[in-house]
C-alpha cells in the first residue's frame, strides 16, 4: 500500500491496488465517493483467512482509519476542466451536484441519473466523471489507461450492475452481438470498432470539410437518416450543421424491397432533391431506381405499401405519384395542408381521402401494416337497418338497434321545437330520425354512426363499441352524461357523441361561423368562445382569425333557463349597448363582450354560457334512476320554480335534483346528496360534478 495525501478527506488515504484484498463486512457495497461506482466487485474464499475475501475491481484510495471512504485513483486525479475531443466547442468543468442546481441531470453518454460530481457544459451537457475520462482515452487512443478493462465476447456474463443493459454498443447502438467489446465497472459497453474511431474523416457525403467525431448529446438530426437518436456517437461538421450517425456512414450499394419491382441503387452527393415517396426534402444520400425514375431516402424504401390507420376507416395505400382529371387542390386530413400528387402520398380509393406520408406514419400507436393480398375487416358495421328508401336515394324509415321502434326521417325542427337528439343531447337540426311513437330523436349523423369504431384520439389498440344508458364521463370534454358513447372494453373509458363527431377527421361546421372549420392536433392556443388560454387541440378557420376548442364547438345552439320565458340563443359577439359593462344577467357579474354567451333579443337577457347550462347539460331530464338510499325510483328534473327542501341536507333544491314521482312521497335531494353525505371522494375541482361514489349507486331507465 502506497500512502497519498487526503483529496479532502479528514483522514490520510492508501492506495489500494487491482485485485487488492480489503476488509469489510461481506455485502456492504462500497462506492466511490466521486463517481458513486463500487470499489469492489469480486469475491472469493481465502484458504488462509478460511473466509469469503472482496477484492478492488481498479486501483482506488481507502481510508487508513477504515472508515468507509473510497476514491478511484482515476476520479481522484481527475482534472477540475477537461477540453474533451469529443466535444470541442466549449471546456467540460467539474461541478458537486450538492451545491449545484436542484434540477436532475443525466449524463449524456450513458444516459443514466449522475449524483455527487460531474463534468458540466454551459451549453447544457452532463457527465459521470467517468464516462467523460472513459470517452477521453478513448479519443486519445490512451489505451493504457483503460488495461483494467477487460476486452470481452458478448457471449461472457459481466458482474455489472443489475438492470444494466449489454445489448448493444454506446457509440454506435448497434447490437453487440459478434463483436468484441470493452466492458469496464461503470457499465460501458464498446464495440472494438467504436473505441477505435478516427477523431477526423473525409467522407465522400460532405466533401467541403472534414467531419469530426463527437457526443450526440444534443440528439442531433442525422442528415442521412433523418432520424434523431437518444445518445451515441454521431460525426459532424459544425459549421455546415450536418450530423451524421456512426451507422449511417456505411450504405449498402444496392437495396431490395418487395413492394417495388426493381432495386434501389446508392446514389452518394450531397445534391438536394425531393423525395418521391414521402414528398420531403433531402440533401445527402439518396437511392434512385433508374427504370421509374424516382430518387427516395432510404428510410422511405422501407415504407408500408399498405396500412390500416385509425385516422380512417378504410385501407390505405401507398402510390409515388397520382393521376388526376382535375386541377383542384388535395389536403391532407391530419394536417390540412396541400398535398403534392407528384410525389408520395397515402391515400383511400374508396373515399378520395389523402394523407402525407409523415402524417399517417408519424405514430406508431395510431397505425398498423396490412398485406397486400388481405383487406382489413371492415369493423364500421352500420347501426342501421333500412326499411324504406325515398326516390332520392335517403333512407326515410329506419330500425336502429339501440331503440325498439322504427324511425322516420324528417327536417321539419319546427314540428318538434325544444326536443334534444338522444345520441348527442344536442338541440335537433334539419336532418334528424324521430320516433312516431315515443319521444326519441336522433341526429342523421348521429343515427349513422358504426357499431364499432376506430378514433385517433384514443390510445387503445382495440375499437370503441357504441353503448347507450347509463351515466359517465367523457375522457375528452369531462362532461357527465347519459346520452350514447363510446366505450373501450379494455380500459374502460367512455368518449360521448359529441366529442366523437367533432374530432372525426374532415371539415366542420359550425352554426355560429359561417366558414368551415377544420381541427388542428398540435395548435396551441386561445379559445375565441371561452377564453381559455394554452388549449393544445383546437378548430381553426382558415378563412379568419378564429379558434375554438372542442367543447365550445359543440355547444347547444340554444337552451332555455329560468331567467327568461323564451329559448336562449349562442351569442358569438356583443353589439348591444344594453349595459356599457356587460353583466351577466344570472350571476350579476360582469362579463367578456368579445366572449360567446347566451341572449334572448326579445328581452334583452344575456348570460355566461356556464351559467345557463349549469352542471348536468348533458344528462337527460325526466331520465329514470335508482339509488339505494330511496325505495322508488326518481327521476332527474330541474327545479325552475317552488324550490323544495332538500331531505338529505334540508337546503332548497333551486336546480338540478332528483325527484320521487310516487303519488304522497314527497322525496327530493340534490344530486350530490343521496347516500353521499358522509363519503364524498369530490375533489374540489369537480365538486360540480356527481361523485364516482354516487355513480356507482344509480341505475337508469328510459
Amino acid at each position: 500500500m502506497e500512502e497519498s495525501n487526503n483529496y479532502g478527506h479528514q483522514h490520510p488515504l492508501l492506495l489500494l491496488k487491482e485485485d487488492q484484498p480489503i476488509s469489510h463486512q461481506i455485502g456492504v457495497v462500497d462506492r466511490c465517493s466521486r463517481c458513486r461506482e463500487k470499489v469492489s466487485l469480486s469475491v472469493y474464499f481465502s484458504s488462509i483467512a478460511e473466509d469469503l475475501v472482496e477484492v478492488v475491481s481498479a486501483p482506488c484510495f481507502g481510508c487508513a482509519e477504515d472508515c468507509g471512504f473510497y476514491l478511484h485513483k482515476v476520479c481522484a486525479e481527475a482534472p477540475l476542466e477537461l477540453n474533451h475531443p469529443y466535444h470541442r466547442d466549449h471546456p467540460l468543468v467539474m461541478k458537486d451536484l450538492s451545491y449545484y442546481e436542484s434540477r436532475l441531470c443525466y449524463c449524456k453518454f450513458c444516459d443514466k441519473r449522475c449524483d455527487q460530481l460531474i463534468y458540466h457544459c454551459s451549453c447544457g451537457l452532463d457527465f459521470h466523471i467517468k464516462c467523460a475520462l472513459f470517452t477521453f482515452n478513448i479519443a486519445q487512443n490512451n489505451f493504457k489507461e483503460l488495461e483494467h478493462v477487460a476486452l470481452v465476447q458478448p457471449s461472457i456474463s459481466t458482474n455489472n450492475d443489475d438492470d444494466q443493459d449489454f445489448s448493444e454498443c454506446f457509440g454506435c447502438l448497434e447490437p453487440l452481438a459478434n463483436y468484441a467489446y470493452f466492458s469496464p465497472d461503470c457499465g460501458f459497453n464498446l464495440h472494438k470498432k467504436c473505441a477505435e474511431l478516427p477523431l477526423k474523416m473525409n467522407h465522400k457525403c460532405h466533401r467541403k470539410h472534414p467531419l469530426v467525431l463527437q457526443f450526440n448529446g444534443e440528439r442531433f438530426l442525422c442528415s442521412i437518416c433523418q432520424t434523431e437518436e437518444r445518445r451515441g456517437f454521431v460525426y459532424g461538421c459544425s459549421p455546415c450543421g450536418l450530423y451524421i450517425h456512426i451507422k449511417c456512414l456505411s450504405q449498402p450499394r444496392y437495396i431490395e424491397d418487395k413492394s417495388h419491382q426493381h432495386s434501389f441503387t446508392l446514389f452518394w452527393r450531397q445534391v438536394p432533391f425531393t423525395c418521391d415517396a414521402c414528398g420531403t426534402q433531402g440533401d445527402h444520400v439518396a437511392y434512385t431506381c433508374g427504370s421509374c425514375d424516382i430518387m427516395v431516402h432510404k428510410k422511405c424504401i422501407s415504407l408500408p405499401r399498405f396500412i390500416k390507420s385509425k385516422w380512417h376507416d378504410h385501407r390505405l395505400s401507398h402510390t409515388y405519384f397520382r393521376h388526376r382529371e382535375d386541377s383542384g387542390v388535395l389536403d391532407c386530413i391530419i394536417c390540412h395542408e396541400e398535398v403534392n400528387a407528384e410525389y408520395g402520398s397515402y391515400s383511400c380509393s374508396k373515399c378520395n381521402d389523402i394523407f402525407h406520408v409523415s402524417c399517417a406514419t408519424k405514430d406508431e400507436d395510431l397505425y398498423v401494416i396490412v398485406d397486400e393480398d388481405d383487406e382489413p375487416l371492415d369493423i364500421s358495421v352500420n347501426s342501421l337497418i333500412v326499411l324504406e328508401w325515398n326516390d332520392a336515394g335517403e333512407a326515410i324509415l329506419v330500425q336502429h338497434f339501440k331503440h325498439i321502434h322504427s324511425l322516420t326521417l324528417s327536417d321539419q325542427v319546427s314540428k318538434h321545437d325544444n326536443r334534444c337528439c338522444d345520441g348527442c343531447l344536442l338541440p335537433i337540426s334539419v336532418s334528424f330520425y324521430y320516433c312516431p311513437q315515443c319521444e326519441f330523436y336522433l341526429h342523421k349523423i348521429c343515427a349513422e354512426l358504426p357499431k364499432v369504431k376506430h378514433v385517433w384520439h384514443h390510445g387503445c389498440r382495440q375499437p370503441l363499441v357504441l353503448t347507450s344508458n347509463e351515466v359517465f364521463r367523457c375522457v375528452k370534454c369531462r362532461c357527465l352524461s347519459n346520452s350514447f358513447a363510446y366505450e373501450c372494453e379494455e380500459c374502460i373509458d367512455y368518449t360521448c357523441l359529441r366529442c366523437v363527431i367533432a374530432l372525426t377527421p374532415g371539415v366542420r361546421t359550425c352554426l355560429r361561423h359561417k366558414h368551415p372549420l377544420l381541427f388542428y392536433k398540435d395548435y396551441t392556443g386561445q379559445c375565441s368562445a371561452c377564453g381559455g388560454n394554452d388549449i393544445k387541440g383546437m378548430f381553426r378557420c382558415k378563412d379568419c382569425n378564429i379558434s375554438l376548442d372542442h367543447m365550445c364547438f359543440s355547444l347547444p345552439i340554444i337552451a332555455q333557463h329560468k331567467c327568461d320565458e323564451h329559448l336562449l340563443s349562442l351569442t358569438d359577439h356583443d353589439d348591444s349597448s344594453y349595459s356599457k359593462t356587460h353583466f351577466c344577467d344570472i350571476c350579476e357579474e360582469s362579463r367578456d363582450p368579445n366572449l360567446w354567451f347566451y341572449h334572448c333579443a326579445r328581452c334583452n337577457t344575456s348570460a355566461h354560457i356556464n351559467c345557463v347550462l349549469g352542471d348536468y347539460p348533458f344528462v337527460k331530464l325526466d331520465s329514470i334512476f335508482e339509488i339505494e338510499t330511496h325505495e322508488h325510483p326518481l327521476t332527474f328534473v330541474k327545479r325552475i320554480y317552488n324550490y323544495p327542501n332538500c331531505n338529505d341536507c334540508v337546503e332548497p333544491c333551486l336546480d338540478y335534483a332528483f325527484e320521487c314521482p310516487k303519488s304522497g312521497c314527497n322525496y327530493i335531494t340534490h344530486i350530490e346528496c343521496p347516500g353521499n353525505n358522509s363519503s364524498s371522494s369530490d375533489t374540489d375541482d369537480e365538486s360540480a360534478y356527481i361523485s364516482y361514489a354516487l355513480l356507482s349507486k344509480l341505475r337508469i331507465s328510459f
